[in-house]
């Protein structure tokens, strides 16, 4: 039996070096060189069975050959690696017809899983798919860490399908830019990406500002309106914080995607859903789910991929490549040129950013626009980052913690029932204990406006309602 036969090209001798020792133990015939014009004769003359080969060498960029060799050998799969590892790498990967991008440094278990999967799944037919437009001067999301390395990924895979996908992440991580990057480098590129906040829209209006409405559908439409949904024909519908759809909405919305149509608000005709959806939340949807605030069979329609956005300090490796670039574009929008020191860099990383990318972007505009020298310094980021903390909570100012008033309370209700033997309801006890003032206090808040009080709690009005009658809150309108 021959053993296959991998193709390596990468202009670093020791690279080439273990992933020759490496395959060659892995059971595979290895054909190493340093130069694209040595790989391409290989492949002209019929040799390997894969090829593996970095983006940079000395005499040609190895995402040129890729579309070559699936000219002349459509079956021969090619694996792409690149220390540049950015976004633009990974699609352009993608978009050529590589099989996988693996950025460097690779795990070889990783790379070798990758070899196998490429020698046994049979190779697509050829397509004519076009390059994304610009796609040299366009860098939409910043950062070399593992994290968004997966990310990345993802996004490369997804350019020439055209699934639903779900993007979580906490707020001010960049959800939108990478829906964007979805639509910049997908296959509904040319047509329309249309954002929508749907914490933004009036509950009232969810639906008429998705799927328009007809004239004289409700007082005040003197005119037929296209939604959301039109607006976007052919291309994206970005829908953020769908976790803060009503249910009536979350209804429409399950029957547009199992349907394919939709009708507007007043209208009879049903019109053709011609959009991909992404959306993105914040919240923790399941446990939305749970709490009844969310559609669960709308989640699993909605989730077909789903995205993570890590939170800047999950990936603190890209907090100066992102300063950095901040910096860049506010010299751009005409700012002062500054630059950061190392020890500046190093306060950087060491800081939480509960705001994340968006909080990181601000401070270094506020930094461009107001500190004086040229080179910031630590001192510098440290008085800023104390300017804008948030005042002292309720713990730093003596207060009892919460979850430590939970706590102790939870150990001598428990103590008082001889640890808890032959109860059985512990948790809907202990959990009334909690939602009956949060909620009394929220009514109080809101003098007894129930509408107020739900949005305040993020729960849907009857599940509030239900709450009040379960929990026996008494409700008094204009109190307080």
């Amino acid at each position: 039996m021959t053993l296959p036969t991998i193709l390596v090209a990468d202009d670093d001798r020791s690279i080439r070096t273990v992933l020759t020792q490496a395959l060659g133990r892995a059971g595979y015939q290895v054909r190493a060189t340093g130069h694209a014009a040595t790989l391409w004769r290989w492949v002209e003359d019929g040799e390997g069975d894969l090829v593996i080969t970095d983006v940079v060498m000395p005499d040609e960029n190895g995402l040129d050959l890729i579309p070559r060799i699936r000219r002349v050998r459509p079956d021969l799969r090619v694996v792409v690696m690149s220390a540049q590892s950015t976004l633009i790498t990974a699609v352009k990967a993608a978009q050529r017809g590589a099989f996988e991008y693996l950025p460097k440094p690779f795990d070889l278990d990783e790379l070798l899983s990758v070899v196998g999967r490429a020698l046994v799944v049979p190779a697509p037919p050829p397509d004519a798919e076009p390059e994304p437009r610009d796609a040299d001067e366009r860098l939409p999301l910043i950062g070399r860490s593992p994290a968004m390395q997966e990310i990345y990924r993802t996004i490369a895979r997804l350019t020439t399908a055209d699934l639903t996908v779900m993007i979580n992440g906490e707020s001010g991580t960049g959800k939108e830019l990478v829906a964007r990057a979805l639509h910049d480098y997908g296959k509904r590129r040319a047509g329309p990406f249309v954002p929508v906040n749907m914490a933004a829209i009036p509950r009232e209006l969810i639906e008429s500002e998705l799927f328009g409405h007809e004239r004289g559908a409700f007082t005040g439409a003197h005119a037929r309106t296209p939604g959301r949904f039109e607006q976007a024909n052919g291309g994206t519908l970005f829908l953020d914080e769908i976790g803060d759809m009503p249910p009536e909405a979350q209804t429409r919305l399950l029957r547009v995607l199992q349907e394919g149509e939709y009708t507007s608000v007043g209208g009879r005709q049903p019109i053709k859903a011609n959009v991909r959806i992404v959306a993105a939340t914040h919240r923790d949807l399941r446990a939305a789910i749970r709490q009844g605030q969310f559609r669960e069979d709308l989640f699993y329609r909605l989730n077909v991929v789903p995205i993570r956005l890590p939170p800047l300090r999950e990936r603190a490796e890209d907090i100066p490549p992102l300063a950095r670039h901040f910096l860049d574009r506010a010299r751009a929008d005409g700012l002062a040129a500054k630059a950061l020191d190392g020890a500046a860099l190093e306060r950087l990383k060491r800081h939480p950013w509960p705001g994340n990318v968006r909080e990181l972007e601000n401070l270094m505009r506020r930094l461009a626009a107001l500190h004086p020298a040229e080179t910031i310094d630590a001192a510098a980021i440290e008085a800023e980052l104390a300017e804008a903390a948030a005042p002292p909570d309720p713990v730093a100012a003596g207060a009892e913690p919460l979850a430590r008033a939970v706590e102790r309370h939870i150990r001598a209700f428990l103590a008082a029932h001889d640890g808890g033997a032959g109860l059985t309801d512990v948790y809907d006890r202990v959990l009334a204990e909690v939602e009956r003032p949060l909620i009394r206090l929220t009514l109080a808040a809101t003098r007894g406006n129930q509408i107020k009080a739900a949005a305040m709690l993020g729960l849907n009005r009857n599940t509030l309602r239900k709450k009040i009658r379960d929990l026996e809150i008494p409700v008094v309108r204009g109190l307080m």
